[in-house]
């Protein structure tokens, strides 16, 4: 026991700041991708080069549009325009209440709005998370785990996860709801009490991702049930998810 104590003391406090303070990623982190109309020529390129059919730019400069919730942050697109019309900025801060709220382009804004007074009575100091991979890949799985790490430390802010969903306030989907999890998701859905959250984590949970279009998908999340928050990204980072629940919560400064 000593022994444990005396490296806790050595190691100091390891939990990152955030919300207080922004943390400091990778240089290699693809952030919000950053678009730029006026120096589109719309020649194609970036929607020609994007896997999941995330840009539209074949039509005019003014036009050009991005989907977050099918974007997996490969940069193809970035390599693909010459001009400099698309690029991935350092920004973690991605997320929206509204599915529409995910496509960037002219007069859009990306926001989550926090739940109304009565949803944050229930859930604004304490709310558990019933995680459903829903035909995930493991990555979106792995990121959502480490919120439960020394370095994030998800129970901070009264966030924690539940094994059963009788004992869950949200639904947490991961995966693009493969055939086989549909009725599983439903089930698990239908098993927690009222009120009650779905949160869509992910690409593949929020479109279908790369999967988008097969038979054996339902294409995301709000196929099958109503989807209160979106967070994109293939995976999202750890920080982007944490965020996007805070910003739900209204627990950001």
């Amino acid at each position: 026991m000593m022994r444990a104590l005396n490296a806790r003391l050595r190691q100091g406090y390891r939990t990152n700041p955030f919300p207080a303070e922004d943390p400091v990623l990778s240089p290699r982190y693809a952030g919000l991708p950053q678009l730029d109309p006026g120096a589109c020529n719309a020649c194609g390129e970036c929607e020609k080069a994007c896997p999941t059919q995330a840009i539209s730019a074949h039509t005019a400069p003014s036009e050009l549009k991005l989907d977050l919730g099918r974007c997996i942050f490969c940069g193809e697109c970035e390599k693909a325009c010459d001009q400099g019309a698309i690029s991935f900025s350092k920004t973690f801060r991605m997320g929206a209440t509204e599915r529409e709220g995910l496509v960037l382009g002219k007069n859009t804004e990306m926001r989550i709005k926090r739940l109304n007074d009565e949803m944050l009575r229930c859930f604004g100091h304490a709310m558990k998370i019933r995680v459903v991979s829903a035909g995930g890949c493991g990555a979106c799985e792995a990121d959502v785990n480490v919120l439960e790490t020394i370095g994030f430390d998800l129970s901070r802010f009264g966030i924690g996860y539940a094994a059963s969903p009788r004992h869950a306030d949200a639904l947490l989907v991961t995966g693009p709801v493969s055939g086989n999890m549909e009725l599983a998701l439903k089930k698990t859905w239908e098993a927690m009490p009222d009120p009650k959250l779905v949160i869509a984590v992910g690409a593949c949970a929020i479109s279908g991702g790369i999967y988008r279009g097969m038979p054996e998908v339902r294409d995301g999340a709000d196929s099958t049930l109503p989807v209160n928050l979106y967070i994109p990204g293939c995976p999202p980072h750890p920080i982007s998810i944490l965020n996007g629940l805070l910003g739900l919560l209204n627990r950001l400064p």
